[in-house]
């Protein structure tokens, strides 16, 4: 029998940051993952990679975690351009433009970066390096068979076979969450009607650190600067249909279609690893907590990718149910009580479900060839990239303040 004041489900980058963020705090902490969290990197990039706004970054320095971080396989990146690809329409903005942000930075935010490309296992990487060397964790290489709740605690019955105690459980295992459906949290799911193709291409020209986004009728796509000046991640959400030929294709048709997409923003392209695909779907957890459990990240909300947000929604959720429970162990307080859980659950719930609505908001109004929506498109695009003020609000939400 083992014992923990806070047990973790999930290793991966928002369970992590909350046990990284948690370091200093007085408790018991285990994390239940099943296989090893730290993955040795490939020679070349990996194609699954997250844009971390600036604000998460400043949140793990000041952590003392991102020194943790391999450098090597992230990439700043310090402006972005987004365009429709049938209207007049697109906007630039960079992080030098540090007057449309005002003097609220966020402490130490490096005015000229809106954030950094990284490849997801480097930053898992990284968090866990960070994690395991700290004297209030433990991380557990096994998975929940069974939960037996009590207000008291929760008993988790392990795969292999031992039990372990905590008072609070918490679920950052993914879009799939075992602790959710355990829990019998409700969930409202809706398809995206959309299939993401991952990849990551070489350009003919270089990227000049720059994130780019096409919205074409069939769907967004993203370019991704990575640390190599030719070499971008790309995430193309299509039609299944569409997303289905593609995948089928042969890789000049892929790479013809892409520069096609593009506006042949970057010259001939040539693919640098294969075509992966996963389907697109919004999921919307309608409780977050009950007595002694509670959700974080995807175990709570997944959303379009065509904003780059999922990953930072969630390390989010993690820094914000870190500083609540770390002032509740301060302050010697049930951190299992839902009465103490429902601020975070409120907060978070807010944030998610105004990201949802923007993300259906942007796909409603840039899938597809009506020439009404190509008109708005158009002209708010062009003015929004004439408006310091409104300027302003798209550099503060790219980095996160």
């Amino acid at each position: 029998m083992q014992h923990a004041d806070i047990a973790i489900v999930g290793g991966g980058i928002v369970g992590l940051t909350l046990a990284a963020v948690l370091k200093g705090a007085p408790c018991r902490i285990a994390i239940l993952n099943k296989g090893s969290i730290d993955q040795p990197l490939g020679d070349k990039p990996g194609a699954r990679v997250s844009a971390i706004n600036q604000a998460n970054i400043n949140a793990l320095k000041k952590a003392d975690v991102w020194q943790h971080i391999d450098e090597s396989r992230a990439n700043p990146y310090n402006a972005m351009h987004v365009w429709d690809k049938d209207s007049f329409g697109d906007i630039h903005f960079a992080g030098n433009d540090t007057h449309f942000v005002g003097n609220d930075t966020g402490g130490d935010l490096e005015s000229d970066t809106l954030g950094v490309i990284i490849e997801n296992q480097a930053l898992v990487n990284g968090l866990a390096h960070s994690v395991l060397k700290q004297d209030n964790v433990v991380v557990i290489d096994t998975t929940i068979e069974r939960v037996l709740s009590s207000p008291q605690q929760n008993m988790l019955m392990l795969e292999n076979g031992d039990a372990l105690s905590c008072r609070l459980l918490v679920g950052a295992d993914g879009a799939n969450s075992f602790v959710r459906k355990n829990a019998n949290l409700p969930i409202t799911f809706r398809d995206y009607e959309h299939t993401a193709i991952v990849a990551n291409i070489r350009t003919q020209q270089p990227h000049e650190n720059v994130a780019r986004q096409a919205f074409t009728p069939t769907g967004p796509l993203a370019l991704l600067p990575m640390r190599d000046p030719n070499v971008c991640s790309i995430v193309w959400s299509q039609t299944p249909d569409a997303a289905k030929t593609l995948r089928g294709c042969s890789d000049s048709a892929f790479c013809n279609a892409l520069v096609a997409a593009s506006n042949n923003a970057l010259g001939p392209v040539t693919l640098e690893t294969p075509r992966t695909t996963f389907p697109l779907t919004m999921r919307y957890a309608r409780e977050w907590a009950k007595e002694g459990i509670v959700l974080v990240g995807d175990a709570a909300h997944t959303i379009h990718p065509l904003a780059g947000q999922g990953a930072n929604l969630g390390m989010q959720d993690a820094l914000a149910l870190a500083a609540l429970l770390g002032t509740l162990l301060e302050e010697q307080k049930d951190i299992g009580q839902l009465r103490y859980l429902r601020p975070y659950e409120r907060a978070r719930k807010t944030e998610a479900m105004k990201m949802i609505a923007a993300m259906d908001g942007f796909k409603f109004l840039f899938d597809g060839n009506d020439p009404l929506k190509k008109l708005i498109r158009g002209v708010g695009l062009a003015a929004t990239d004439k408006l310091s003020a409104v300027k302003q609000a798209f550099v503060s939400h790219a980095m996160g303040l």
